[in-house]
């Protein structure tokens, strides 16, 4: 039996409801067990304001992810996880228990009615940005190049690392 070559997807993780710190270890522990996937590198965790909303500040973090999964089975793991962790979307950037966000899949550009690649915003947001460079500091966003040349222009919103 062969096993089907691995992609490399990086997720974004937030969480501002219930214990944001605690939800955000427990998901990038589930990312380490998803069937057809195997974890790679895991970010530190941000703390950071919420944007375009309102609510309590956000822990953050990226996950870095090796699977066999097409992107769209891997947004639809993703979403289950958040219906685990009783995301309920109300309103649009309403605060949440749990936001999984398939960020990058490959170098792969999808534009579908359920899925964006890159994830739109990406590039705009310190709270991507930080820790995906933190933990694959050469990577490139398609559309946009590198990611670390995008940190000047995010470096005026606020994230700082959780100790």
């Amino acid at each position: 039996m062969t096993s089907l070559p691995l992609s490399t997807a990086y997720i974004g993780l937030g969480a501002n409801l219930g214990d944001p710190q605690e939800t955000v270890k427990a998901a990038l522990g589930f990312l380490a067990t998803l069937r057809q996937s195997r974890a790679g590198r895991f970010s530190s965790l941000y703390r950071s304001a919420p944007m375009d909303a309102d609510g309590a500040d956000y822990i953050n973090a990226v996950a870095e992810l090796h699977t066999s999964l097409a992107p769209a089975e891997l947004l639809a793991a993703l979403q289950d996880l958040e219906q685990q962790f009783g995301r309920v979307r109300s309103y649009q950037n309403a605060p949440r228990t749990l936001d999984c966000d398939l960020l990058l899949y490959d170098q792969q550009i999808i534009c579908t009615e359920s899925l964006q690649l890159p994830h739109p915003r990406m590039h705009q947001r310190a709270f991507v940005l930080r820790p995906l460079t933190e933990i694959a500091p050469d990577i490139h966003i398609p559309n946009f190049g590198p990611a670390r040349a995008l940190l000047p222009e995010v470096a005026s919103q606020t994230i700082a690392k959780v100790d």
